[in-house]
């Protein structure tokens, strides 16, 4: 499995993760805190910023029939025209953002909701894509994002098997190869005992892609699960406070706790390392701590080493303990001390 490059950044199994902070809707319609916004995920160790690029009128209609009204939940009591005009980022602000992002090299991307967005976005320079959960099942979105040729991630909240491989088959016929699936839970927040985390690991054994998790729950711990499952991606939204309010502001990070999962992220992912069974060179220093033979008496040219004389104790410079059993009733080659390693040439006719 190949890796992707996506802008500057490469992502894979032998690299480490890509944090990308998510601002959605959290600049509360301030190009100003927005812009501030991708200073914090800069500083905070993100490795990307993701966008949203839509407008209510590239999402739905505005009508308050009952379809279109949203039932409890955080957006409980508005109209999906009313949540989409109030969490869309502007289109002339986007401009603005990606100079900003470039400014402070880090990698800046976004969710089209439609083809015109597509359009749009080519005209920045996007490296990548990111299909959301509730439009990966429009596979003529997708195919059209697919064509541009860049890497497409996608969430995969609420979607079915067979909606998931009616995606990648759609993604491959285009000839893009550059495909990485996002395990995702579309509730939020999410609980942590709904994530299913193996889940991630079988989209990537099934489909053959580079997986990763968009995470929607209230702590760190399900993204730092999922980097020692193989993650290679994580999402998490983020904002300044909580407080603040905004459409997405109850489920996203506040800049310490995404500081903390930056680090955290790629610590987990280091601790991975490979297969190695030889020491480090912490373990070379610990060594001398273990266990092997000394002499706990004085013993004399001749005397037989016995219970009395020697034993298995710490430090670890004399034969290993496994030598004890054929050490016991050999001869003494020499006078030892009390508290020397019993070595080879300490034993007389050694067979040991």
């Amino acid at each position: 499995m190949n890796n992707i490059n996506i802008g500057s950044y490469t992502v894979g199994k032998a690299c480490k993760p890509m944090v990308i902070a998510e601002l959605s809707g959290n600049h509360n319609g301030s190009l100003e805190r927005a812009l501030k916004l991708l200073e914090i995920a800069k500083q905070s160790g993100a490795d990307a910023v993701k966008l949203q690029t839509y407008t209510p009128d590239t999402m739905t209609i505005d009508c308050d029939l009952p379809d279109f009204k949203v039932e409890g939940g955080l957006w409980g009591g508005k109209t999906l025209y009313e949540l989409y005009q109030w969490a869309h980022t502007p289109w002339e602000w986007h401009e603005a953002l990606f100079k900003k992002a470039r400014e402070l090299e880090i990698l800046i991307f976004s969710s089209p909701f439609d083809e015109t967005a597509v359009d749009f976005l080519e005209t920045l320079a996007v490296p990548a894509y990111k299909i959301a959960s509730f439009e990966m099942t429009d596979l003529p979105l997708v195919e059209y994002v697919a064509k541009t040729g860049k890497p497409l991630i996608v969430s995969t909240g609420m979607a079915s098997l067979e909606e998931i491989e009616e995606l990648v088959a759609t993604v491959k016929k285009t000839g893009n190869e550059d495909l990485i699936l996002l395990h995702c839970v579309s509730s939020y927040p999410a609980l942590h005992s709904e994530y299913n985390l193996h889940t991630m690991v079988d989209l990537h054994q099934r489909f053959g892609v580079l997986t990763g998790l968009s995470d929607h729950s209230l702590t760190n711990v399900t993204a730092i699960s999922s980097v020692a499952l193989g993650a290679c991606v994580v999402e998490k939204h983020f904002t300044f406070s909580r407080k603040d309010g905004g459409p997405d502001a109850a489920f996203s990070l506040e800049p310490e706790e995404l500081g903390a999962l930056c680090r955290d992220v790629k610590i987990a992912a280091e601790t991975l390392g490979k297969v190695n069974y030889e020491l480090t060179a912490g373990e070379q220093k610990s060594k001398g701590f273990r266990r092997s033979i000394y002499a706990v008496r004085d013993i004399k040219e001749g005397e037989v080493f016995n219970l009395d004389n020697i034993k298995r104790i710490r430090p670890g410079f004399g034969l290993a303990p496994k030598y004890f059993t054929k050490t016991l009733g050999c001869r003494a080659s020499q006078d030892i001390k009390r508290g020397t390693p019993i070595s080879r040439v300490l034993i007389a006719e050694s067979s040991v």
